[in-house]
């Protein structure tokens, strides 16, 4: 039987690339920097964006994600480790983020003409001050986490290979928001105790990741953009569903508690928290979506305000009419004369 590997990397605050930079979301090593030493992050085509009204338009053509080879068999081991670091070339060099999964190969996705094989997936968090913490925004709402299921196309030898070309990347984009407790992630979050620093691994059964994944596939936002951590290679096509996912409030709260960057002797450790960019210039990019719901209420709000104007011009009319009718002037005749009865006496 195929061993799933699937192991749960967990990225520090500071992270030392491969070729022996490091960055940060924050301080001397933040945002601000990035450029600096990695040129794509200050190019074109970065993600993540805000998704609102006057750069989305309705695309007939994308439709619903099929995804293959998710189910995975509980006989199978998923390994979650806390690695602390970057891994090598192949193994996406600084973009391992956060809580970081690898998948089989097994499991992929069809976008016409290319199919793209599944390699990792990864979460994004705010902290306990916020619960702010998704990379992309829907109308200027920020959720409080989101998870990236990223794949690389199949025509290249491997992923490391796939995110230094245009057409590298597909990565599916899961916002998750706070609501009922949610037993598939469950099946990550509660092992996150046995992760808690560097160097830390610790064995799971397999699970259907199909359930971390919201339930309708046909309702998404598609655009060209980038990874986004350094080295930020705009070579990603995101697919981020309109629909987000639901984990309870202390699911979260340990999400956003539960890791530290730093191994279990540091004199400082250092937790793991605000782990997401900030929110990236369209440019001239526009977002296609895969529903028409705003399509529809922008023509059914137009349709009930002309069905009123109709009416009231037609109350109007009618009111004019009547008024013009019981202002009509009336002639009135006087009645004839009535005969005197004279008598001859």
């Amino acid at each position: 039987m195929y061993r799933l590997l699937f192991a749960v990397v967990v990225l520090p605050v500071i992270q030392a690339a491969s070729e022996g930079q490091s960055w940060a979301y924050t301080g001397k090593e933040g945002e601000n920097s990035w450029a600096t030493k990695y040129s794509f992050c200050g190019g074109v085509y970065q993600s993540p964006l805000d998704f609102h009204g006057s750069i989305l338009q309705y695309d007939s053509t994308l439709k619903p994600i099929q995804l293959y080879g998710y189910n995975a068999s509980s006989t199978d081991y998923f390994t979650v480790s806390n690695n602390g670091h970057t891994g090598t070339k192949n193994d996406l060099p600084s973009i391992l983020i956060l809580v970081s999964v690898s998948l089989p190969p097994s499991m992929y996705i069809e976008i016409p003409p290319f199919r793209y094989i599944a390699a990792q997936l990864h979460f994004h968090w705010g902290s306990l001050a916020g619960h702010e913490g998704s990379e992309h925004c829907i109308g200027g709402k920020r959720f409080p986490a989101e998870m990236h299921i990223v794949h690389y196309n199949s025509k290249y030898v491997d992923i490391g290979t796939a995110m230094e070309v245009a057409d590298g990347l597909a990565v599916l984009g899961i916002l998750i928001e706070v609501g009922s407790f949610n037993p598939a992630y469950e099946n990550i979050i509660s092992q996150l105790a046995h992760i808690k620093f560097k160097g830390q691994k610790f064995n799971i059964p397999g699970f259907n990741v199909r359930h971390l994944v919201p339930e309708r596939l046909d309702e998404y936002y598609r655009y060209e953009g980038s990874l986004t951590t350094p080295p930020c290679n705009p070579s990603v096509l995101w697919s981020v569903f309109r629909n987000p996912v639901f984990i309870s409030e202390e699911q979260l709260h340990l999400l956003e508690t539960a890791l530290y960057c730093t191994d279990q002797n540091s004199s400082a450790p250092v937790e793991m928290t605000d782990n997401y960019r900030t929110l990236q210039q369209e440019g001239d990019r526009l977002v296609s979506v895969s529903f028409r719901e705003g399509t529809v209420l922008a023509v059914t709000l137009a349709c009930v305000l002309g069905s009123v104007v109709i009416v009231a011009v037609t109350c109007w009319l009618f009111r004019r009419k009547k008024g013009k009718k019981d202002t009509k002037k009336v002639v009135y005749t006087p009645a004839a004369p009535k005969e005197e009865n004279v008598s001859k006496v």
